[in-house]
């Protein structure tokens, strides 16, 4: 990234402290939020996700960033006998674990509090990994996808789901007045946090996407790095394996 965004520009927290508490405050409205934000288009995107997933049969899969754990339930899916949503913000884990509980799915998906970037997993533990909408909020991006390359099997699956720029007029500047005007307005009317889906959106900006992020992937270490965009390129689905 070529510069390190974070929520709170006056903070003396580092950026992951920030994170946490910034979602800590809107896990309550995240959800409704979202549909408003993307007018539904990312539940297209994350069942997108599950289709890549669900083709190599895993049997343990870990969603990182998982926030209130809509794509770890969509991961149920897979039949999977192990789900994990791994998330920094308790407050979102709570909405999460409540989602879960009245889908009846207590027993497959558990959701646990941690750091991406120093995760409680064995080396080669999980079948698939998936983080939608969580890889700019890293602190570090490539000490994270370090630790995902450590935990995920070899010839295992990981899927990211991030926000991307298009790169085609008109659709390159009808995103750009978007996020940057009207995302922040949405965010501020329906949030408690004024200054969260302003962050949203510049850290959205400053993320590398496509081909850059695949050449990232590769440096650590991922193998079959392929990049995916969605709607006119608002947001790329890239998928990746390991040796």
């Amino acid at each position: 990234m070529s510069k390190n965004i974070t929520p709170y520009k006056n903070s003396d927290l580092g950026k992951k402290e920030q994170v946490a508490k910034m979602f800590d405050t809107i896990s309550g409205n995240y959800d409704n939020l979202n549909r408003v934000i993307s007018f539904g288009i990312d539940i297209k995107w994350r069942k997108k996700v599950l289709e890549i997933v669900a083709k190599s049969n895993p049997e343990t899969i870990l969603d990182i960033a998982t926030g209130t754990g809509d794509l770890a339930i969509l991961m149920a899916q897979t039949n999977a006998k192990q789900i994990i949503g791994l998330d920094i913000s308790s407050g979102m884990l709570e909405v999460g674990v409540k989602k879960i509980a009245d889908k009846k799915l207590s027993n497959t998906i558990e959701m646990v509090l941690g750091d991406s970037e120093n995760m409680p997993f064995e080396d080669d533990y999980f079948d698939a990994i998936t983080v939608a909408f969580g890889v700019r909020n890293f602190e570090t991006l490539e000490k994270g996808l370090k630790e995902i390359l450590r935990v995920l099997k070899p010839n295992g699956v990981f899927v990211i789901l991030e926000t991307s720029v298009p790169g085609k007029f008109p659709y390159k500047q009808g995103y750009n007045f978007y996020s940057k005007n009207i995302l922040p307005i949405i965010g501020k009317l329906f949030s408690k946090d004024d200054v969260a889906y302003g962050y949203l959106s510049e850290s959205a900006a400053a993320f590398p996407y496509g081909e850059a992020l695949n050449n990232i992937l590769r440096k650590i270490g991922f193998i079959d790095v392929i990049a995916l965009p969605q709607t006119f390129g608002v947001a790329t689905i890239y998928s990746a394996s390991k040796n």
